[in-house]
């Protein structure tokens, strides 16, 4: 198993470099470039404002270098080793340093502000979703498969198959109209993780003068509501029937009927021995879990307008801002990788009879 982590590990350097250079040339060879949106704003200047401005930019972000210096460049930027500079970007040594991700071309701020706001908010929606998606689809997909072919089994899987049914645009679009408009239900917010007038409430809900008042936390529960709905029924519904499928067919095996035949109870032999050995689906579904949470889920943020990784991401793509996509595109991949290697790992420790040697 050391042997194997070991390969492993020193695969992902090569792996995050392909990834990188891919998604680099992609967007090199963007009509326009790169820096396309950028000039796209000096469209109404005088030429030689604008040649001032392509001058300014060139000289900023290296677009006049070749495409192989450019890449470099952000490599040794984001790297912990490599070429260090001074505040005044003259040569310094080699050596370690702190990993700088670039400033952002549209918004003309660190990437690592960028990703620092909007990741805690995406890492909020899924810490709700993931568990509560999880814990019920573990449940449901154990005992549909117990009640194999009876009520509890039809039902559910009815369900699950309509719920997989809708794009979650749709579901977004309609629970906004049915239970946050005003024409019906108007139960929850319609965008945004907080009100206007949360930032003069207390954190805890209070009984006051004017009556009760639900407090900052309650006040972003109630907004989180829609949301994590949205993010969280598609994967129930998958998982539900991934989990029965690998109960069905783990409890028609040999040490399951030899389980009962020493006395055990059948929640002992569901739980404790087939559940056990139907996590390796669920492990390999699990690996992507971590990645996903980072870059979060695109149509939900757009549609309750929440500011969060998947919008930041879909803007930097809209306006070709290398220094942001490039960035995230590296996380992503690294966490990727790390969590294909703790999925492999996993297998090891669920199923004994998994080895890689």
């Amino acid at each position: 198993m050391f042997n194997y982590v070991l390969r492993r590990s020193l695969l992902i350097l090569p792996t995050l470099l392909g990834i990188t250079i891919m998604v680099f040339a992609v967007m090199a060879m963007a009509p326009g470039g790169v820096g396309a949106s950028l000039l796209s704003r000096a469209g109404d200047m005088r030429p030689e404002e604008r040649a001032a401005m392509e001058a300014y930019i060139n000289e900023r972000y290296a677009l006049d270098k070749p495409l192989p210096a450019q890449y470099l460049r952000w490599l040794n930027n984001v790297s912990p080793i490599g070429f260090r500079t001074t505040e005044n970007r003259e040569p310094d040594g080699f050596g370690f340093k702190v990993p700088d991700l670039g400033m952002s071309f549209a918004k003309n701020r660190p990437v690592t502000e960028l990703v620092a706001e909007a990741l805690p908010i995406t890492l909020l929606l899924n810490a709700l979703s993931v568990p509560l998606v999880f814990i019920l689809s573990i449940i449901m997909g154990v005992y549909t498969a117990k009640f194999r072919g009876q009520a509890l089994d039809v039902g559910i899987s009815t369900v699950n198959l309509g719920m997989w049914s809708i794009p979650v645009i749709w579901m977004g679009v309609m629970l906004i109209g049915l239970l946050a408009s005003e024409e019906y239900l108007n139960i929850f917010p319609t965008s945004g993780l907080e009100s206007l007038r949360a930032d003069r409430w207390t954190f805890l809900p209070v009984w006051g003068a004017d009556g009760f008042q639900r407090g900052y936390l309650l006040d972003v529960l109630w907004h989180l509501v829609l949301p994590v709905v949205c993010l969280s029924y598609t994967g129930f519904a998958f998982l539900t029937k991934l989990t029965r499928s690998a109960v069905l067919e783990n409890l028609q095996m040999d040490y399951a009927r030899t389980a009962r035949a020493k006395g055990a109870s059948e929640t002992a032999v569901l739980w404790k021995h087939v559940f056990r050995n139907s996590l390796l689906p669920l492990i390999t579904v699990a690996a992507s879990i971590i990645p996903g949470m980072l870059v979060g889920s695109v149509i939900v943020e757009s549609i309750f307008s929440i500011d969060g990784m998947g919008r930041l991401v879909v803007e930097a793509v809209q306006l070709r801002d290398r220094e942001v996509v490039l960035s995230i595109t590296l996380i992503t991949a690294m966490l990727t990788l790390v969590s294909y290697l703790i999925t492999d790992i996993c297998y090891a420790l669920a199923d004994p009879r998994v080895t890689f040697e």
